[in-house]
């Protein structure tokens, strides 16, 4: 099974994670950010991972250290549970639309951790979240994950919608990349032979 489990301790965060990449959507997720939740809880069912997601931050202080730790664990458990990526596709790609937003994301198991960030996000703030903070989530991801990520915003206004077309955009690109090649399911998918 394609399993991970991430515990990270530091003088800011408690983070536990557990991720399964052939899961059925399942999530239980407490990171003490309500619209971080929110975001993982639909990231899980829309890349059909199982994510169970437990963070006691310094929140009192602002989300960031939460948001950022929860993105390195999160990115920690996928190259974990993925190994030597014997047999995954490797590429994933989606364009999303969420309402007026269109959000296009594509991901390379590469084991070059890199986000190129297209989002324009009109409001500072989501709730109490502040929307700066969808960056450092996915970079945090892509960095630790040892993959490719790129988010381009096509269109849309509102703040709330382009941030969830990103989580969902991405989750359809990552469970497309990480899937099992049938035909190839012992070859590493790289000229090199090693990602």
């Amino acid at each position: 099974m394609r399993t991970a489990e991430i515990n990270r301790t530091t003088a800011e965060t408690n983070v536990c994670l557990r991720l399964e990449l052939d899961g059925t959507g399942l999530s239980q997720i407490a990171t003490g950010c309500g619209f971080l939740d929110h975001m993982l809880t639909l990231f899980a069912r829309h890349g059909r991972f199982d994510l169970s997601v437990q963070c006691k931050g310094d929140t009192y202080v602002d989300d960031h250290h939460t948001v950022e730790d929860v993105g390195i664990c999160l990115g920690d458990a996928f190259a974990q549970a993925l190994g030597d990526k014997r047999g995954v596709t490797r590429y994933g790609s989606m364009l999303l639309p969420m309402d007026e937003a269109l959000i296009l994301t594509s991901v390379d198991l590469s084991g070059r951790g890199l986000l190129c960030f297209g989002l324009q996000i009109p409001a500072q703030k989501v709730g109490t979240f502040d929307t700066e903070l969808a960056e450092e989530f996915f970079i945090a991801l892509a960095r630790r994950g040892d993959m490719t990520v790129h988010i381009r915003q096509l269109a849309g206004n509102n703040s709330h919608h382009i941030i969830e077309g990103a989580f969902k955009s991405l989750a359809r690109s990552l469970r497309e990349a990480v899937s099992v090649d049938p035909r190839f399911p012992r070859e590493i998918p790289s000229t090199k032979g090693v990602l």
